[in-house]
C-alpha cells in the first residue's frame, strides 16, 4: 500500500501526539500531504511536521481549538490554501475525564462535550462541505463504547454521540462516493492509558500486549485508502481482540 495516497490531501486533528501523530505520519508515508491540527502542543506538532518532511513528505501544523466552529473553518481554509482540495479527514482530537457520574459537574460536561462532540460535529460539517468526491472520513471513537467501565460516563457518552454522526453522515455522503467510518481503538500505549491499568489491559488481549499508536494508524491508513471504497457507516474495532 506504500504510496497509494499520492496526490491526496489529509487533515488529521489532534495529531501532535499519540494515535493522531502516528496516523499523520503514516498517511504522509503513503504519499498524502498532511495538515497536523493541534490545540496546545506547538513543539510536538512541529516535530511531527519535521518528521514527515525528513521522510520526503509534505506537512504543515495549524493550531486550532476545534470546539469553536470559526477555528474549524480556519483549519480547512489553511489546508486548501497550502495543498488544495481535501481528500481525507481524520477526526481524532479528544479529551477524557475519568470520575464517577455523581461527581461530574456541569463544567465537566460542557468541557468534554465541547472537546469530543461539538468539535467533531463541526469538523464533519466542514469536511462534508469541502472535500472532493470519493473522499474518506475517519472518526476516532473507542472500544470502550462496547464494554462496561466505571467512571467513564462522560467520555463514553461523548464517543457514543460521534458514532451516531458517522452512521448518519455515511448515508448523506454516499452518493458522492465519500466513505465515513468510526475507528475504535482498544487499550493503546498513549498518555490516556494509566500505568496502573496496563498489565491488566495486556492480559485481556490474546496477543498479550496493549496496542501501539502504529497499530491503530495502519487501520486508519487503510480506511483512508482507495481500497476501503466498499466500507462505510461502520465502526471498525482495533482492539487486539479485547472486545
Amino acid at each position: 500500500m506504500t504510496g497509494n495516497l499520492s496526490g491526496r490531501v489529509a487533515v488529521v486533528t489532534g495529531s501532535s501526539r499519540g494515535i493522531g501523530r502516528a496516523v499523520a505520519v503514516r498517511l504522509a508515508e503513503r504519499g498524502a500531504a498532511v495538515v497536523v491540527s493541534y490545540l496546545k502542543n506547538d513543539g510536538p506538532a512541529g516535530e511531527v511536521v519535521e518528521q514527515i518532511e525528513a521522510g520526503g513528505g509534505k506537512a504543515i501544523a495549524v493550531r486550532a481549538d476545534l470546539s469553536v466552529p470559526a477555528n474549524v473553518t480556519h483549519l480547512f481554509d489553511r489546508a486548501e490554501h497550502e495543498f488544495g482540495s481535501i481528500d481525507i479527514v481524520v477526526a481524532n482530537a479528544a479529551d477524557a475525564i475519568v470520575k464517577p457520574l455523581v461527581d461530574c459537574t456541569e463544567g465537566d460536561f460542557d468541557h468534554l462535550f465541547a472537546a469530543n462532540v461539538k468539535s467533531v460535529f463541526f469538523t464533519l460539517k466542514e469536511a462534508a462541505l469541502r472535500m472532493r468526491d470519493g473522499g474518506r472520513i475517519v472518526v476516532t471513537s473507542t472500544g470502550g463504547t462496547k464494554m462496561f467501565f466505571t467512571e467513564t460516563s462522560l467520555y463514553l457518552g461523548s464517543k457514543g454521540a460521534i458514532e451516531q454522526f458517522v452512521r448518519v453522515l455515511s448515508r448523506e455522503l454516499g452518493p458522492r462516493g465519500i466513505t465515513v467510518n468510526a475507528l475504535s481503538p482498544g487499550f493503546t500505549d498513549t498518555d490516556l492509558l494509566p500505568a496502573r491499568d496496563r498489565e491488566v489491559a495486556a492480559d485481556m488481549s490474546p496477543f498479550g500486549r496493549i496496542g501501539t499508536p502504529g497499530d491503530i494508524a495502519d487501520v486508519a491508513a487503510f480506511l483512508a485508502s482507495p481500497d476501503a471504497r466498499w466500507i462505510t457507516g461502520q465502526n471498525i474495532g482495533a482492539g487486539g481482540g479485547v472486545f
